[in-house]
């Protein structure tokens, strides 16, 4: 067991590549990839939650961020939820066609939202389910929504009820994601957030979801 003595900890900042600028490809260099490569049909297909009240849950995904239901399954111990966007008009006007018509495509689905709710922890308190970004239980950042108008977005959120964590325009320290609890407790990202990111910030919104 050790304890981390910030006065002791050097940072090598040279490790985590240039401050204030967005790096096309990366810090590291990356081979081609040759189309025998195992890799080229895989995709990046969905992120699971955990969640606790379905009823809500589902209520802030497809009533106020406008997804819909692919398809439920209870397994048993766990109820399974997918969610997708519609990307027709068709799809728009009939979410059964479009839960039918993409249910068979799942596996090349781009962009889909997998919500597990683990039977009886409806039945615990809230904080059953960490929703790994509160310390110390860190891990999970946030799932990135586009939307035509931010301000707008926030403001119906806010009516309906949601928890609005940051508002746009705004770029101060607590509402970056780098958290007081890093700096205190282990003594990390203790630098200064650089202008340009602060930019990037002021342009985003931040709501927590009923899994928070």
């Amino acid at each position: 067991m050790s304890s981390i003595n910030p006065q002791n900890q050097k940072e090598d900042s040279s490790s985590y590549g240039p401050v204030g600028q967005h790096t096309l490809g990366g810090y590291r260099p990356e081979p081609a990839i040759p189309e025998s490569d195992p890799t080229t049909e895989y995709r990046m297909n969905h992120c699971m939650l955990r969640i606790r009240d379905p009823e809500a849950t589902l209520h802030f995904y497809t009533k106020l961020m406008g997804m819909r239901t692919i398809f439920a399954y209870n397994t048993g111990p766990i109820t399974v939820y997918y969610l997708g966007y519609p990307q027709t008009a068709a799809h728009r006007a009939d979410p059964a066609a479009f839960a039918r018509e993409t249910a068979p495509a799942m596996a090349r689905t781009l962009g889909l939202l997998e919500l597990c709710h683990y039977h009886g922890t409806e039945k615990h308190s809230e904080d059953i389910i960490t929703t790994g970004t509160k310390a110390p239980h860190m891990g999970f950042g946030h799932l990135g929504f586009t939307v035509p108008d931010v301000k707008a977005a926030t403001d119906r959120l806010r009516e309906a009820g949601v928890n609005v964590i940051k508002e746009v325009g705004i770029e101060a320290n607590e509402y970056t994601p780098v958290t007081d609890w890093d700096a205190q407790n282990l003594a990390l990202s203790v630098q200064e957030i650089h202008d340009s990111f602060k930019n990037i910030v002021r342009q985003v919104a931040f709501v927590e979801d009923p899994v928070s």
